[in-house]
C-alpha cells in the first residue's frame, strides 16, 4: 500500500511539473471514477516592433520573439509595425482516475492558438484554429503522450509577456515521447525530427528520416535555496532521399536552475552546449547538421551550438514585480559549407515591470531589444515594447 501511495504521489507530482506555465485548475466534477479538472488563461497582448533592416516577414515573429526572424540586409531600411493577438489564450483538461488499491492515473490535454499558419484573416474575425500544447497520460513511474521535452527545464524559463522570453538560449520544445522517472531521474525516447542545410546556402532541408528516437536523460537535484537540472541528449541526424543518404551522430549537454532568496527574488539560468542541437535550441535557429556537396557522396557535418541565458527577478513588493534578462545564442558554422548568409550569433535582453492586480489579473508592460549577425558580418537589430493582460481561470 505504501509503494502504491508513494507512486500515486509521483504521477501528480510529474503531471504538475510537465504543464508549469499553465494556470492551476480550480474547476472540476467527477465523471465515474474519474476526477476532471479544467482551466487556462485569456491573455491579450499588444506590441510595437522596429526592426533597423527591414520587415519581419513571419507573423509568428511579429506576435513573439523568434531570434532567426530578426531582420538583417545591407540595405539599413527600418521598418516599424503595430500588432495585436489573444492567440496565447490557452484552455487545458486534466484528468486523474482512481484505479483502487491507492493507485491513480493521471492525463492532461491541452490547447492554444499558437499556430504558424491556419488561414486566419485579421481583417474580420481573426480566427485561429487550436493547436495541441499537451495530451498524455501518467501511470506510476510512466508518461506517454506529448509534453515537454525531458531535455528541457521549465524551472529555468523566465517570467516574461513575450511567449518564450529567452528564445535563444532555450530547450523549448514539445512532442511525443515514452518517460520513465525514478526520484530524481528520468530518461525517454522522443519523436526524432531535424533540419539539415544544404551546401554553399545553409538553405533549410526539413528531414524525418531517422531510423532512432531522439534519447533524452534528466537529473535534478536540489540545495537549501536553489535547484538545479542536467540534461543529456543523444541523437540521429539523418537524410535520405532521391540524392543524399547519410546520418551523424548529434549530442548535447544542458546544465540550468534557479536560485531562490530570502525576500522571494530569483536567478534563472540556462547553459546548453552540443553538436547538432539543431531544433532543440534558438526555435531551430541553427541547423543540426550540413551537407558537405551537392552530390550523393556528400556527408552530413553537424554544427557545434551553445546558448545561455540569465534572468533576475525582483519583487519590489506584493503588486509589482520585474524581470531582467540576458539570453544569447552562437553557432560554429563551417563557412565554406554553409555559406555567409546563415546566422553566427543571436543575442537579447529584455526588463519588464508586472502588476498583479489579484490572484486571477496581471497587466504589464516588456520592452525587449534583440540583435541577429549572419556570418558574412551584417547584422540587425529589433526594439520591442510589448502591452499584456492576462486573467487565469
Amino acid at each position: 500500500m505504501r509503494q502504491s501511495k508513494t507512486l500515486n504521489t509521483l504521477a501528480v507530482a510529474v503531471a504538475l511539473a510537465l504543464t508549469t506555465g499553465a494556470a492551476h485548475a480550480n474547476n472540476g466534477f467527477k465523471v465515474g471514477d474519474t476526477e476532471v479538472t479544467y482551466g487556462g488563461f485569456i491573455k491579450l497582448d499588444m506590441m510595437y516592433t522596429d526592426t533597423s533592416d527591414g520587415e519581419i516577414g513571419n507573423f509568428v515573429g511579429r506576435d513573439f520573439y523568434v531570434p532567426a526572424l530578426t531582420p538583417v540586409s545591407a540595405t539599413g531600411k527600418s521598418a516599424a509595425r503595430f500588432d495585436a493577438h489573444a492567440r496565447q489564450s490557452r484552455f487545458f483538461f486534466g484528468t486523474a482516475t482512481d484505479l483502487g488499491n491507492g493507485e491513480k492515473m493521471v492525463g492532461r490535454l491541452e490547447f492554444d492558438m499558437m499556430t504558424s499558419s491556419n488561414g486566419n484573416d485579421e481583417r474580420t474575425t481573426n480566427g485561429y484554429s487550436p493547436v495541441i500544447r499537451h495530451a498524455f497520460v501518467t501511470y506510476k513511474n510512466w508518461t506517454v503522450g506529448q509534453t515537454w521535452s525531458n531535455f528541457m527545464d521549465l524551472q529555468s524559463l523566465p517570467d516574461t509577456l513575450d511567449f518564450v522570453g529567452n528564445a535563444d538560449a532555450a530547450v523549448f520544445i514539445r512532442q511525443a515521447q515514452v518517460r520513465y522517472t525514478s526520484g530524481n531521474f528520468s530518461i525517454a525516447v522522443e519523436n526524432p525530427e531535424s533540419t539539415v542545410g544544404q551546401f554553399g546556402t545553409g538553405a533549410r532541408i526539413t528531414t524525418d528520416d531517422n531510423a532512432t528516437p531522439d534519447l533524452t536523460v534528466g537529473y535534478n537535484f536540489k540545495t537549501e535555496s536553489a535547484s538545479f537540472r542536467l540534461g543529456g541528449l543523444l541523437r540521429q541526424i539523418a537524410i535520405d532521399d532521391a540524392t543524399f543518404d547519410d546520418t551523424v551522430t548529434s549530442y548535447g549537454v544542458s546544465f540550468s536552475g534557479k536560485f531562490n532568496f530570502a525576500n522571494k527574488n530569483d536567478i534563472r539560468f540556462t547553459l546548453n552546449h552540443g553538436k547538432g542541437l539543431g531544433r532543440y535550441v534558438g526555435l531551430n535557429t541553427i541547423n543540426g547538421a550540413i551537407l558537405t556537396g551537392t552530390t550523393n557522396a556528400a556527408k552530413l557535418e553537424a554544427i557545434d551550438v551553445t546558448t545561455f541565458s540569465v534572468a533576475y527577478r525582483h519583487l519590489w513588493n506584493d503588486k509589482w514585480r520585474s524581470t531582467f534578462l540576458y539570453s544569447m545564442l552562437s553557432a560554429d558554422n563551417d563557412i565554406n559549407l554553409t555559406g555567409g548568409g546563415v546566422t553566427k550569433s543571436t543575442h537579447s535582453y529584455s526588463a519588464n515591470a508586472l502588476y498583479q492586480f489579484n490572484p486571477k489579473f496581471m497587466m504589464g508592460i516588456e520592452y525587449k531589444f534583440a540583435n541577429r549577425e549572419i556570418e558574412n558580418g551584417l547584422d540587425g537589430d529589433m526594439h520591442r515594447i510589448q502591452f499584456s493582460a492576462k486573467y487565469d481561470f
